[in-house]
């Protein structure tokens, strides 16, 4: 779209007001409101800034600065795609919404920005010809509104009056009770070109997974963005809230975003993960290969929080290793059933608290560097996966953290000012959770030691 298609499309829709908006580290969005005229102006003199250290915010709120970020806050240029511009139907006023990307006064790339992070991993498939294909299943559950933080999560009540309890998996009929709210759901998600395909009700009580149409990497990315905010704002208007917490309840389901991701020649469009007879592809056997020996260290991305590891549960569809199997949901990577053109490898691993951007980075650069160095990956795992005591992946954040930042692959594909602020942004949410009094304290601690 150019400037004069964009000033029809704005015309058209009569637009009142325009949200610019950057994924921030946690996956949330940042940026400013303006009116169309001042959009306009700032397209064409480049006068559109953010500081830097947007991209260095944690989830509570603090701002970490180190020798890649400094403490003196230098603006960006916030360059919008324009080939993400939607409607933001939730708002009174016609009101338009574009994804930026973040540029120096130089004119090149910020690094540290989670969608170019995302964008240098594509390139790296570019540059050999090939371009990711990447197909999440989001799970997230609906929970009763609540004001005080202290208390528990609750399932909402559903049309019929009352509150689900009990596994319903799969259930028509619990869909059914909140119809209103998928309704507008999947008509908002048109409306912001969000490829909805499936829904259905998993484990846990008022826990839903809805598909997304597989796609090219940075499109899945950017819907995967939209979708939850607009989840979000869909939820509030039906009186409730919806979480992608990882672990909500410590007794139900913990929520994923299982990645499927598949490889395709640029030229022909052909799956590479297939031979022409059907078979594994030796660069099939590399990518699983590279998943297993690099996504361990790649963990922070894929399980960003103390929460995040309470979900890797055995027999709690959540994986505790990264073994692989066809047809095997208790494994990390499952190779679905499926011809050539669908071959592809299911990543169960990280949970629906990721940025989407860095989740999906993490786990095409492991499967990247499996192809480039020729990892071969362990024999196919038979069998139910949780009876393996073996753990590759690390149990807390800490652990998680720390191999992260001794990556040195990571650090090769990833940048080391990715990786060292990441980090860094890590440690301080650990350090600041440490420091909040919690439920259980209260309960087991304050009359009983």
């Amino acid at each position: 779209m150019d400037l004069t298609d964009l000033k029809e499309w704005m015309r058209e829709r009569r637009i009142g007001d325009v949200s610019c908006l950057t994924p921030d580290m946690s996956g949330a969005a940042r940026g400013k409101n303006m009116t169309p005229g001042l959009f306009l102006s700032s397209l064409e003199n480049k006068s559109l800034r953010i500081p830097e250290a947007t991209y260095t915010i944690s989830v509570h709120g603090d701002i970490v600065f180190n020798e890649h970020v400094l403490g003196t806050e230098h603006d960006l240029v916030m360059s919008p795609d324009l080939s993400t511009i939607h409607l933001a139907p939730w708002n009174t006023d016609a009101t338009a919404a574009v994804i930026c990307d973040a540029i120096t006064d130089q004119g090149a790339p910020f690094n540290l920005a989670p969608r170019q992070v995302l964008r240098n991993v594509v390139d790296l498939y570019h540059q050999k010809g090939w371009a990711p294909v990447v197909g999440p299943e989001v799970e997230f559950y609906l929970i009763a509104r609540f004001t005080d933080v202290v208390l528990e999560p609750r399932a909402p009540d559903g049309a019929s009056g009352l509150r689900e309890f009990g596994q319903h998996v799969y259930s028509l009929d619990a869909i059914d009770e909140f119809d209103k709210l998928f309704e507008e759901l999947y008509q908002f998600c048109d409306i912001q070109h969000i490829d909805l395909e499936t829904l259905i009700h998993e484990d846990g009580p008022c826990q839903f997974e809805v598909n997304i149409r597989h796609g090219e990497a940075m499109s899945v990315a950017d819907q995967l963005f939209l979708f939850k905010r607009l989840a979000r704002q869909v939820a509030k208007r039906h009186g409730m809230f919806v979480t992608f917490m990882a672990k909500p309840y410590a007794d139900e389901s913990g929520s994923s975003i299982h990645l499927h991701q598949s490889v395709v020649d640029r030229k022909t469009g052909k799956n590479i993960f297939a031979d022409d007879d059907g078979a594994d592809s030796e660069k099939f056997r590399h990518y699983i290969g590279g998943l297993q020996a690099h996504l361990p260290a790649a963990m922070p991305l894929l399980a960003p929080y103390t929460n995040s590891y309470n979900r890797f549960e055995a027999f709690m569809s959540a994986p505790t290793n990264t073994h692989w199997g066809r047809e095997n949901r208790t494994v990390g990577l499952r190779v679905p059933a499926s011809g050539r053109e669908a071959r592809r490898v299911e990543n169960r691993i990280s949970g629906a608290d990721i940025n989407p951007y860095l989740a999906i980075a993490a786990s095409l650069v492991c499967g990247y560097i499996g192809m480039a160095d020729k990892i071969e990956p362990r024999a196919e795992y038979v069998g139910e996966g949780y009876e393996d005591r073996e753990r590759p992946l690390p149990m807390t954040l800490t652990e998680s953290v720390e191999t992260f930042a001794k990556s040195a692959a990571l650090k090769k594909y990833l940048g080391e000012g990715f990786v060292d602020t990441y980090a860094a942004i890590k440690r301080s949410e650990y350090e600041h959770r440490s420091s909040v009094l919690s439920p259980w304290d209260v309960r087991f601690l304050m009359v009983n030691v």
